[in-house]
């Protein structure tokens, strides 16, 4: 599998050095990471709008999105389910083995 190397700053300042296993019929790696940009980008945007928000909240509402997307799809629905399973689970597993870089606190 060709690997998607992602780089994100959370809003604490912690920066989240991700190196995705890309499934092996994907079509454009530059999409997947366009999209997940957008998707970051617009939870973080309505989170700024309606403020605090529940992290079960959030991670309910993107699971939510998933099986939607993965029912949208014109396929038998145990072949999307089982592909959606396959992509979370290889996903969590690379965000869980991320280097993590936190600022510096504390005073000088």
């Amino acid at each position: 599998m060709r690997p998607l190397p992602y780089r994100v700053e959370t809003a604490t300042g912690d920066i989240l050095d991700i190196t995705f296993p890309l499934h092996g019929e994907t079509g454009s790696p530059m999409r997947v990471d366009q999209l997940l940009s957008a998707i970051l980008n617009a939870v973080d945007q309505d989170i700024k709008l309606c403020g605090e928000t529940g992290n079960g909240d959030v991670l309910q509402a993107l699971a939510m999105a998933l099986a939607v997307r993965a029912r949208m799809i014109h396929a038998p629905e145990d072949v999307t389910a089982k592909l959606a399973h396959e992509l979370l689970t290889s996903a969590t597993t690379a965000a869980a083995t991320a280097e993590r870089t936190s600022p510096e606190t504390g005073n000088a």
